[in-house]
Protein backbone atom coordinates (compact mmCIF):
# COMPACT_ATOMS: atom_id res chain seq x y z
CA UNK A 1 0.00 0.00 0.00
CA UNK A 2 1.33 3.62 -1.14
CA UNK A 3 0.86 6.39 1.26
CA UNK A 4 1.37 9.90 1.05
CA UNK A 5 0.95 13.00 3.35
CA UNK A 6 -0.18 16.54 1.92
CA UNK A 7 -0.03 19.25 3.53
CA UNK A 8 -1.81 21.99 2.30
CA UNK A 9 -0.37 25.26 2.74
CA UNK A 10 -1.80 28.41 0.80
CA UNK A 11 -0.10 31.55 0.84
CA UNK A 12 -1.75 35.11 1.71
CA UNK A 13 -3.57 34.39 4.92
CA UNK A 14 -5.18 37.68 6.40
CA UNK A 15 -6.02 37.26 9.96
CA UNK A 16 -2.53 35.99 10.94
CA UNK A 17 0.42 37.67 7.94
CA UNK A 18 2.35 34.63 6.81
CA UNK A 19 0.83 31.94 8.84
CA UNK A 20 2.34 28.77 7.12
CA UNK A 21 6.04 30.05 7.57
CA UNK A 22 5.48 31.93 10.78
CA UNK A 23 8.37 30.81 13.70
CA UNK A 24 6.75 29.10 16.72
CA UNK A 25 8.64 28.76 19.59
CA UNK A 26 12.20 29.53 17.26
CA UNK A 27 11.16 27.36 13.79
CA UNK A 28 8.66 27.96 10.80
CA UNK A 29 5.13 26.42 11.94
CA UNK A 30 4.86 24.24 9.10
CA UNK A 31 8.14 22.10 10.31
CA UNK A 32 5.93 20.67 13.18
CA UNK A 33 4.06 19.18 10.36
CA UNK A 34 6.78 17.87 8.10
CA UNK A 35 8.68 16.39 10.83
CA UNK A 36 5.90 14.49 12.16
CA UNK A 37 4.86 12.99 9.23
CA UNK A 38 8.29 12.06 8.04
CA UNK A 39 9.30 10.35 11.61
CA UNK A 40 6.15 8.52 11.27
CA UNK A 41 7.66 6.23 8.95
CA UNK A 42 4.12 5.62 7.85
CA UNK A 43 4.45 7.54 4.17
CA UNK A 44 6.19 7.09 0.66
CA UNK A 45 5.77 10.98 0.18
CA UNK A 46 5.42 14.00 2.13
CA UNK A 47 4.77 16.95 0.30
CA UNK A 48 3.45 20.15 0.77
CA UNK A 49 0.60 21.94 -1.76
CA UNK A 50 1.30 25.47 -2.19
CA UNK A 51 0.72 29.08 -4.44
CA UNK A 52 3.39 30.51 -2.69
CA UNK A 53 7.16 30.30 -3.52
CA UNK A 54 8.26 31.42 -0.21
CA UNK A 55 6.43 28.83 1.53
CA UNK A 56 7.54 26.30 -0.59
CA UNK A 57 11.70 27.20 -0.28
CA UNK A 58 10.53 26.63 3.59
CA UNK A 59 8.96 23.12 3.25
CA UNK A 60 11.78 22.25 1.39
CA UNK A 61 14.33 23.40 3.72
CA UNK A 62 12.31 21.00 6.04
CA UNK A 63 12.24 17.61 3.84
CA UNK A 64 9.25 18.26 2.43
CA UNK A 65 8.37 17.48 -1.39
CA UNK A 66 7.03 19.91 -4.07
CA UNK A 67 6.80 18.42 -7.46
CA UNK A 68 4.24 21.09 -8.76
CA UNK A 69 2.61 24.43 -7.28
CA UNK A 70 -0.97 24.48 -6.34
CA UNK A 71 -3.30 25.95 -9.31
CA UNK A 72 -4.97 29.60 -8.94
CA UNK A 73 -8.51 27.59 -9.02
CA UNK A 74 -7.34 25.25 -6.48
CA UNK A 75 -6.05 28.78 -4.19
CA UNK A 76 -9.14 30.65 -4.19
CA UNK A 77 -10.92 31.48 -1.54
CA UNK A 78 -13.92 29.48 -2.58
CA UNK A 79 -11.99 26.42 -3.38
CA UNK A 80 -12.16 23.84 -0.28
CA UNK A 81 -9.64 21.34 0.81
CA UNK A 82 -11.17 18.36 -0.91
CA UNK A 83 -10.48 20.86 -4.44
CA UNK A 84 -6.51 20.82 -3.11
CA UNK A 85 -6.37 17.43 -2.11
CA UNK A 86 -7.71 15.83 -5.43
CA UNK A 87 -5.37 18.64 -7.80
CA UNK A 88 -2.29 16.65 -5.93
CA UNK A 89 -3.50 13.25 -6.49
CA UNK A 90 -4.60 13.41 -9.68
CA UNK A 91 -0.78 15.16 -10.42
CA UNK A 92 0.57 12.49 -9.00
CA UNK A 93 -0.98 10.30 -11.37
CA UNK A 94 -0.08 12.07 -14.47
CA UNK A 95 3.13 11.39 -12.46
CA UNK A 96 2.57 7.68 -12.83
CA UNK A 97 2.43 7.66 -9.04
CA UNK A 98 -0.96 6.21 -7.33
CA UNK A 99 -1.53 5.92 -3.45
CA UNK A 100 -4.31 4.00 -1.73
CA UNK A 101 -3.95 6.00 1.39
CA UNK A 102 -3.37 9.67 1.95
CA UNK A 103 -3.62 12.15 5.22
CA UNK A 104 -4.18 15.93 5.11
CA UNK A 105 -1.97 16.92 7.23
CA UNK A 106 -2.53 21.09 8.04
CA UNK A 107 0.78 23.37 8.43
CA UNK A 108 -0.37 24.80 11.86
CA UNK A 109 -0.71 21.18 13.05
CA UNK A 110 2.07 21.63 16.20
CA UNK A 111 0.55 19.35 18.57
CA UNK A 112 0.67 16.39 15.60
CA UNK A 113 3.10 13.62 16.63
CA UNK A 114 3.86 10.24 15.10
CA UNK A 115 2.72 8.04 17.27
CA UNK A 116 -1.33 9.78 16.75
CA UNK A 117 -0.75 9.25 12.73
CA UNK A 118 0.21 5.91 13.32
CA UNK A 119 -3.10 5.63 15.84
CA UNK A 120 -5.20 6.97 13.34
CA UNK A 121 -4.12 5.21 10.18
CA UNK A 122 -4.01 1.77 12.43
CA UNK A 123 -8.12 2.32 13.16
CA UNK A 124 -8.67 3.67 9.49
CA UNK A 125 -7.28 -0.20 8.53
CA UNK A 126 -8.57 -2.34 11.54
CA UNK A 127 -12.25 -0.86 11.49
CA UNK A 128 -12.24 -0.37 7.42
CA UNK A 129 -13.64 2.98 7.99
CA UNK A 130 -13.52 5.51 4.91
CA UNK A 131 -11.90 8.15 7.01
CA UNK A 132 -10.14 9.20 10.64
CA UNK A 133 -9.59 12.23 12.19
CA UNK A 134 -9.22 13.30 15.69
CA UNK A 135 -11.49 15.06 17.90
CA UNK A 136 -11.33 16.69 21.06
CA UNK A 137 -14.52 16.74 24.22
CA UNK A 138 -16.33 20.30 24.52
CA UNK A 139 -15.37 22.51 27.23
CA UNK A 140 -18.59 22.36 28.62
CA UNK A 141 -21.84 20.30 27.82
CA UNK A 142 -23.44 21.69 24.64
CA UNK A 143 -26.77 21.06 25.76
CA UNK A 144 -26.61 23.87 28.01
CA UNK A 145 -25.60 26.05 25.53
CA UNK A 146 -27.26 29.49 25.45
CA UNK A 147 -28.54 31.26 22.60
CA UNK A 148 -27.96 35.51 22.38
CA UNK A 149 -30.92 36.98 20.27
CA UNK A 150 -30.55 41.11 20.93
CA UNK A 151 -29.41 40.47 24.70
CA UNK A 152 -32.01 38.14 25.60
CA UNK A 153 -30.53 35.06 26.06
CA UNK A 154 -32.25 31.06 26.04
CA UNK A 155 -31.17 28.11 25.66
CA UNK A 156 -30.54 26.00 22.99
CA UNK A 157 -31.83 22.29 24.09
CA UNK A 158 -34.76 23.49 27.07
CA UNK A 159 -35.22 20.61 27.62
CA UNK A 160 -31.56 19.86 29.42
CA UNK A 161 -32.51 23.04 32.08
CA UNK A 162 -32.30 21.09 35.01
CA UNK A 163 -30.12 18.17 33.74
CA UNK A 164 -26.97 17.97 35.61
CA UNK A 165 -23.47 18.32 33.86
CA UNK A 166 -22.56 14.73 34.62
CA UNK A 167 -25.69 13.20 33.19
CA UNK A 168 -25.59 14.62 29.72
CA UNK A 169 -23.68 12.68 26.32
CA UNK A 170 -20.06 13.83 26.15
CA UNK A 171 -19.66 16.11 22.67
CA UNK A 172 -17.00 15.94 20.83
CA UNK A 173 -15.35 19.02 17.66
CA UNK A 174 -13.18 18.28 15.10
CA UNK A 175 -9.31 19.01 16.20
CA UNK A 176 -8.86 20.87 13.10
CA UNK A 177 -5.57 18.66 12.83
CA UNK A 178 -5.19 16.08 10.25
CA UNK A 179 -7.75 13.38 7.77
CA UNK A 180 -6.28 9.90 7.23
CA UNK A 181 -8.65 8.65 4.61
CA UNK A 182 -8.56 6.04 1.39
CA UNK A 183 -7.95 8.24 -1.91
CA UNK A 184 -10.75 6.13 -3.66
CA UNK A 185 -13.07 7.64 -0.83
CA UNK A 186 -11.87 11.63 -1.73
CA UNK A 187 -12.86 11.32 -5.21
CA UNK A 188 -16.30 9.60 -4.78
CA UNK A 189 -17.46 11.64 -1.80
CA UNK A 190 -15.42 15.27 -1.94
CA UNK A 191 -15.35 15.10 1.58
CA UNK A 192 -13.30 13.91 4.27
CA UNK A 193 -16.12 13.50 7.20
CA UNK A 194 -18.14 10.62 5.77
CA UNK A 195 -21.18 8.06 6.58
CA UNK A 196 -18.44 5.91 8.03
CA UNK A 197 -15.51 7.91 9.82
CA UNK A 198 -13.70 7.27 13.16
CA UNK A 199 -12.44 9.43 15.54
CA UNK A 200 -9.43 9.24 18.24
CA UNK A 201 -9.88 11.63 20.76
CA UNK A 202 -7.59 13.94 22.22
CA UNK A 203 -7.24 16.06 25.49
CA UNK A 204 -8.03 19.56 25.60
CA UNK A 205 -3.98 20.22 25.55
CA UNK A 206 -3.72 17.98 22.26
CA UNK A 207 -4.85 20.86 20.49
CA UNK A 208 -5.77 24.24 19.73
CA UNK A 209 -7.09 26.54 16.79
CA UNK A 210 -4.95 29.18 15.39
CA UNK A 211 -7.26 31.34 14.01
CA UNK A 212 -5.91 34.63 15.28
CA UNK A 213 -2.69 36.18 17.33
CA UNK A 214 -4.70 35.40 20.81
CA UNK A 215 -5.02 31.92 19.57
CA UNK A 216 -1.27 31.31 18.57
CA UNK A 217 -0.61 32.91 22.45
CA UNK A 218 -2.31 29.90 23.53
CA UNK A 219 -0.95 27.40 21.03
CA UNK A 220 2.63 28.06 22.16
CA UNK A 221 2.05 27.91 26.07
CA UNK A 222 -0.42 24.34 25.56
CA UNK A 223 2.76 22.93 23.31
CA UNK A 224 5.18 24.04 26.07
CA UNK A 225 2.97 22.58 29.04
CA UNK A 226 2.67 19.31 27.28
CA UNK A 227 6.62 19.32 26.37
CA UNK A 228 7.47 20.41 29.91
CA UNK A 229 5.12 17.60 31.29
CA UNK A 230 6.35 15.04 28.61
Amino acid sequence: MKRIAIIPARGGSKRIPKKNIKPFLGKPVIAYSIEAAAASGLFDEVMVSTDDAEIARVAEQYGARIPFLRSEAASSDVATTADALIEVIHGYEKMGRRFDHACCLYPTAVFVTPEKLKEAFALLVQKNYLSVFPVMPFGYPVWRSLKNEDGKLSMNYPEYLHARSQDLPAAYHDAGQFYFFKTEVLFREKTLFTSNSGGIILSELEGQDIDNETDWQLAELKYQLVHKNG
